[in-house]
This record gives C-alpha cells, structure tokens and sequence, in this order.
C-alpha cells in the first residue's frame, strides 16, 4: 500500500524582494508567519504499520526550518531569492538528501498563499 504523509512546520522571518521596483511592497523590509508542509511518499512498511514515524519525519526536517526561524532571509547562504519559491527549493535542496522519500514541500506565506515545490 503506497500513502502520502504530510507533518507541518512553522518558521517566522524577514526579508525583502531587493530586485523588485522600489514602490512594491514586497521591496520594504517585512515579516511573515510561514507555515511549511513537508509530504512523503512511498510503500507502507508492513511490520511496522508506517511509511515513516512522525517522530522520525520530525527529527530530519526541524533542525532544518529552525535554520529559518526568526532569521532575515536575505542573510542566508544559499538563499538567493527570497521568494516563496525560492525558499521551497532551499528547503528541498536540505531535507531531501536525508528523506529519499520526500514529494512536496508546501510553503505558507500568508493564510491565502502558497507555493507548491516537488524538485522540478
């Protein structure tokens, strides 16, 4: 049986769209609650009941977004761009070496937007 798990993470932090014109707001110095859901994919282990434990998921992925938390973005190696875009594909790039299972990384800029990342 193959599911899809999804944990979800927070992180708060600054930062600011430098290459965008002067007069948009995202160019100001500004903030955000994010919220990050990491999905995995694969075979349900059949001694174990899972595709992974939580406490597992959790273990990789948090020290991570903890490297986010309450950071200006703009200052982290390896983070070019700020956008939500672009911190997905951070994310990524550090959790997927160590979760050969993972499929999504969904991040929550605000309540009403999103950017869905699956390493394309």
């Amino acid at each position: 049986m193959k599911v899809r798990l999804t944990k979800e993470f927070h992180f708060e932090a600054s930062h600011r769209l430098d290459h965008l014109p002067i007069d948009h707001p995202c160019h100001q110095l500004h903030g955000h609650g994010y919220r990050v859901a990491v999905e995995v994919y694969g075979e349900v282990d059949s001694q174990t009941g899972f595709l992974i434990d939580y406490a597992d998921l959790k273990r990789i992925v948090s020290p991570i977004v903890a490297q986010l938390d309450h950071q200006h973005l703009n200052e982290i190696e390896g983070l070019t761009l700020t956008t939500a875009e672009h911190i997905a594909a951070w994310l990524w790039r550090k959790i997927k070496p160590q979760l050969p299972i993972l499929s999504r990384i969904t991040i929550y800029e605000t309540a009403t937007t999103r950017c869905e990342y699956t390493g394309e």
